[in-house]
C-alpha cells in the first residue's frame, strides 16, 4: 500500500513502464504493482543477472488492479497487492499455484507472516508476503491535542475543521468510520454499514481534502493537522518532519499485507519464479525496503537494520497493537456494490 513521496523525491520514472500490451518473449516478464512500490534499481539488476526483460505497469488502488487485470488487455505474470482483493481472485479461480521449491530464498522470510496470510490464503498455496502494516493516523504535535490522538474520534472534532485528510479509499475510509462505532472493519450488515457511512458524512465538513497518493505530502508540508495513512507512510514522512507523529487508535485499526500472486493469465512462469526469488534475496530486500520504509517480512533484512530502526513502532508495530487489528476479507458482489455505491453518496454530499 505504498504511496510515493512526491514532494520531496518528485515523480519516478521506471524505463519498464509501459502503456500497451508488451511483445509474447520467453525472456519477458509483466508485472503489475502498486505505484512506487519498488526501487527502479531493483528492475535494471533483475533485467541485468537473467537477461530478462521487466514489463512493468503501476495501478493506484487494489479496485483499480482488479479492474485493469479484468479487463484481459495484459496477460499480466505477476501482481502485488493487498489481502482482500488477493482472496476475492483465489475465489474467482485466477490464482496459480506457486512453486516454492522453485524460490529457494523464501527461506528469508519470517513464517509468521505467512501464518498472517492464511486470512487469505488458507493454504498458503497462492502467495508470497512482500509489505506489511497498519493504518493509522499521521499528525502534527503542534496542531493536535496528543491526548485525543488516540482514538478516531478526533477525526470528527469540529476544532479541526478543514484540517483533516482522510483516504480517498473505499474500504479504508470505511474502516475509521466501522471502528469508531465499535464493529468490524468487514461490515456487511446494510444497518451497520449505513451508520457507518452516516459518521462519514457527518464527518465530510471537516474534511480538507480525501487524498491517496498526496496525503503525506501535504502533512511535511503543515497543510494539514492529520491525515489517515498507511503505517509506512507515516514512517517516511517522520523522517522530513520532525513535528510529525503517529498513533494508531484504541478502538483498532487494519492490519494489512500486501503480496505477490502469479494470475492465470501468466505467460512466464518460470520467469515469475525467478522474480519471486530474487525479490527474497537480502540486498534486493533492502533496497526495496529503503526505498519504500514499510515494515518487511525478511528476516535478513530486518537483523541488519541498526537498534533505533528496528524498534520503530511505526515501521514495525508492536504486538499488542497486531492483536488489537483486523485483516480486511474479501466481500461479496453485493457487499462490494453497497459499499461502493454508499462510498459515492458520500463524496457527493453537499
Amino acid at each position: 500500500m505504498k504511496k510515493t513521496l512526491l514532494l520531496i523525491l518528485g515523480v519516478l520514472t521506471v524505463s519498464g513502464i509501459f502503456a500497451g500490451c508488451a511483445k509474447d518473449s520467453p525472456n519477458t516478464l509483466t508485472v503489475l504493482n502498486y505505484g512506487k512500490y519498488i526501487e527502479s534499481d531493483v528492475l535494471d539488476m533483475f533485467e541485468e543477472e537473467t537477461g530478462i526483460k521487466v514489463e512493468y505497469e503501476e495501478y493506484i488502488t487494489p479496485e483499480n488492479m482488479y479492474t485493469k487485470y479484468k479487463a484481459g488487455a495484459i496477460d499480466y505474470d505477476l501482481i502485488c497487492t493487498s489481502d482482500y482483493m488477493i482472496e476475492k481472485l483465489i475465489k474467482e479461480g485466477e490464482v496459480l499455484e506457486i512453486d516454492y521449491n522453485n524460490i529457494p530464498l523464501v527461506e528469508n522470510l519470517d513464517h509468521a507472516y505467512f501464518d498472517f496470510s492464511k486470512s487469505f490464503d488458507p493454504q498458503n498455496k497462492y502467495t508470497l508476503p512482500y509489505f506489511f502494516g497498519t493504518v493509522g493516523i499521521l499528525y502534527n504535535k503542534e496542531m493536535v491535542d496528543e491526548s485525543k490522538v488516540n482514538s478516531w474520534d478526533i477525526l470528527w472534532d469540529k476544532e479541526y475543521a478543514g484540517k483533516i485528510i482522510m483516504a480517498d479509499s473505499v474500504r479504508d475510509s470505511f474502516m475509521v468510520a466501522e471502528k469508531r462505532l465499535g464493529y468490524s472493519l468487514n461490515v456487511t450488515d446494510d444497518e451497520e454499514l449505513r451508520e457507518a457511512q452516516q459518521l462519514l458524512i457527518e464527518q465530510k465538513p471537516l474534511v480538507y481534502s480525501y487524498l491517496v497518493d498526496e496525503a503525506q505530502d501535504e502533512m511535511i508540508a503543515e497543510n494539514a493537522a492529520m491525515a489517515v495513512v498507511y503505517s509506512g507512510e507515516a514512517g517516511l514522512a517522520l523522517e522530513y518532519n520532525d513535528k510529525l507523529a503517529f498513533s494508531v487508535p484504541k478502538e483498532g485499526s487494519n492490519m494489512w499485507i500486501d503480496s505477490w500472486f502469479m494470475p492465470k493469465s501468466a505467460k512466464h512462469i518460470e520467469n515469475a519464479e525467478k522474480f519471486l526469488n530474487f525479490l527474497c534475496r537480502e540486498d534486493i530486500a533492502r533496497l526495496n525496503f529503503d526505498y519504500v520504509y514499510y515494515a518487511t517480512p525478511n528476516t535478513k533484512v530486518k537483523d541488519s537494520l541498526d537498534t533505533e530502526l528496528q524498534e520503530n513502532t511505526t515501521i514495525f508495530p508492536p504486538t499488542e497493537v497486531l492483536d488489537n487489528c483486523e485483516v480486511f476479507k474479501s466481500l461479496d458482489d453485493e457487499a462490494t456494490m453497497r459499499y461502493n455505491l454508499y462510498w459515492k453518496e458520500i463524496k457527493s454530499a453537499d
